[in-house]
């Protein structure tokens, strides 16, 4: 029987938690009012979580992860109904006059299904689904629509499937380019890997956990390019805000004049959200963000009773409604106006993310709170958005790389077990942030020091014991059980690029993903020229190899063309030698020369494993 290396709470945690339930309302029930109201039917086994919180779980995020655990079919406003808790996201249904519009069909076909099964037997309506709606790209708000819907529906017009202007390219290209570093980073900010319980994955903030299952894309047959739109669907009116660049690249808000209901897809929920997000993506605009509130509000928010967003629970009442709307709107100016107030007087993002709090009537509001995104972070985000990485201390412009940077610290600092001396009296003293960035440099400068990595697994836990944030807790603890079981082994364990991205995906955008795998130091002194027919697509592009770059570009026809689809493109980028039957088989055409010169060029990718070390060199 193996121990569980896991610790519980130390008494500098037990305080904090103490300090901070002091400081909050936990008692105060309204949101769990909010989030029970309009239920209907609850299926399969109710996970009740206790009223007291662990000690190794900070007592907000405890509050939200029990919020979170509401789950079942809710009707928002008459004809409007909403399964939440069997996904990261909700899954809203809207009555149509034939059928179901299904909003947000959540990050599995299995959930989605699940969900609509829920809707049917409450309602005893077996009616098709009509029409799909995606408020925006990312993949927990569309990869369940299989569960609803075929693809043979899609295709007949049976089922509209609408979604933002940008919608198809955004869900795409969001996790192609820097796919394995997101995957990687995003098995850290879900806890994927980490037991679920106390003093493992708790809660996203979000929601209760990324759902897996049947992931798929089906492209939108309409797009709503302009705020204003109005659409009939299924004699449903529907009156769209087109919010780009706020939570998403491609994302909207609607309205349901009739129903006197508003979505708000992800832009306002029950937490503060990531200007940043920690698995890595690019930075989104504070200011846009807000502004497009400061609309919801002034242009829908006076002709409705209920809003609802694709996570979370609804708010009803004009008054609510208002003060909601408005807060929501003033947190995200307020982090964008002062964290540039603060750089415009010399801050940098570290010292203005220590700096920046929440004003009261904002940082007092749980809707508010850090269980996603947080103020620290995401004052970072904003600094990041205009001025980048350098602070323009020139010691910040070449330092040395973390493995060198770390070996000479530890030297200065007399040595690793004086290092270590050291970092446990401050361990002891619950100074925990400070421990994890000097006992950083004692793993990074020998990986193997057993008392190094067993001093920050210690202390990484009892900082994500303490964090109210779920993604932040979850970084914490997959470091500290990386630490404590090393990092995964799994060589040649990728992320390979789903049939349905692939069909999405333009043939340039696929050229781009294999340009980012070339390794350019090996290609330097390699000269190639090359067409390419990616019949799947109906595209050609002539792909030229120059000085460790390969460029594309699109052509009308070119008669040497390599003739292939861009499945068998990307099975032969990950694995080269399975050229050689795809020319034997007819999957891949090319003269002898061609072929030559796409082996050549298969030969000089590169392929990427998920798990790379993290939490150490």
């Amino acid at each position: 029987m193996t121990t569980d290396p896991r610790k519980n709470a130390t008494e500098a945690t037990r305080k904090a938690h103490a300090a901070l339930a002091a400081r909050l309302p936990l008692a105060d029930d309204t949101d769990f009012a909010r989030a029970q109201r309009g239920l209907l039917r609850r299926t399969g086994d109710v996970e009740v979580l206790p009223t007291e919180p662990p000690e190794t779980v900070n007592p907000s995020l405890w509050r939200q992860a029990r919020l979170n655990a509401l789950h079942g079919l809710y009707e928002v406003t008459d004809g409007v109904y909403q399964v939440r808790g069997y996904d990261l996201a909700n899954v809203t249904f809207v009555r149509g006059a034939d059928g179901w519009i299904v909003v947000d069909p959540l990050t599995a076909a299995e959930t989605a299904a699940a969900a609509l099964a829920t809707l049917r037997e409450h309602f005893a309506d077996e009616r098709p689904v009509t029409a799909v709606i995606y408020t925006h790209c990312h993949v927990d708000h569309f990869a369940g629509i299989r569960g609803v819907v075929t693809d043979e529906q899609v295709a007949s017009g049976a089922v509209r499937v609408i979604g933002p202007e940008g919608f198809l390219e955004h869900a795409v290209s969001e996790n192609v380019i820097a796919g394995t570093a997101m995957s990687r980073r995003a098995l850290y900010m879900y806890g994927l890997m980490l037991p679920k319980d106390a003093r493992g994955h708790v809660d996203t903030g979000l929601g209760r956990a990324v759902a897996g299952g049947t992931w798929g894309l089906v492209p939108p047959t309409e797009t709503v390019r302009e705020t204003g739109t109005e659409l009939l669907v299924d004699g449903v009116r529907m009156v769209f805000q087109v919010t780009p660049g706020t939570e998403a690249p491609a994302e909207m808000n609607f309205l349901l004049p009739d129903h006197r209901a508003l979505c708000l897809a992800e832009n306002c929920t029950a937490v503060q959200h990531n200007l940043y997000t920690p698995r890595g993506a690019e930075v989104r605009d504070a200011l846009a963000w807000s502004g497009y509130i400061d609309e919801a509000l002034r242009v829908y928010a006076p002709a409705v009773d209920v809003v609802f967003a694709s996570h979370h629970w609804p708010r009803w009442g004009e008054a609510e409604i208002a003060s909601y709307l408005t807060k929501q709107r003033d947190a995200y100016r307020y982090l964008h106006d002062q964290s540039m107030r603060l750089a415009n007087q010399g801050l940098v993002a570290a010292e203005i993310a220590e700096e920046l709090e929440l004003p009261p009537g904002l940082a007092d509001e749980f809707f508010l709170r850090d269980y996603y995104g947080t103020v620290n972070h995401n004052a970072k985000a904003v600094y990041q958005k205009y001025l980048g990485w350098f602070d323009a201390n020139p010691a910040h412009l070449h330092p040395l790389p973390q493995v060198e940077a770390a070996r000479r610290y530890v030297a200065y600092m007399g040595g690793a077990d004086a290092v270590l001396a050291r970092a446990r009296e401050d361990f002891a003293a619950g100074d925990y942030r400070w421990v994890a960035e000097v006992v950083n440099h004692v793993v990074f400068a020998d990986p193997a020091n057993a008392a190094a990595r067993a001093l920050q697994a210690d202390t990484l836990e009892q900082l994500g014991y303490q964090a109210e944030s779920g993604p932040w807790r979850d970084f914490y603890l997959t470091g500290a059980q990386e630490l404590r079981q090393g990092t995964p082994n799994a060589p040649g364990l990728r992320t390979p690029l789903q049939p349905d991205v692939l069909r999405g995906m333009p043939g340039s955008m696929l050229l781009d993903y294999l340009a980012v795998r070339l390794d350019g130091p090996r290609a330097a002194r390699r000269t190639l020229g090359l067409a390419l027919r990616l019949s799947d697509a109906g595209t050609t592009h002539r792909v030229e190899l120059s000085h460790g770059t390969l460029h594309h570009t699109r052509v009308d026809e070119a008669a040497d063309a390599v003739s292939l689809d861009r499945a068998t493109l990307a099975r032969l980028a990950d694995d080269p030698s399975l050229l050689e039957a795809a020319l034997a088989d007819g999957s891949v055409a090319a003269s002898a020369e061609t072929a030559d010169d796409l082996r050549e060029l298969l030969k000089l990718l590169v392929a990427f494993d998920l798990f790379f070390p993290v939490i150490e060199p």
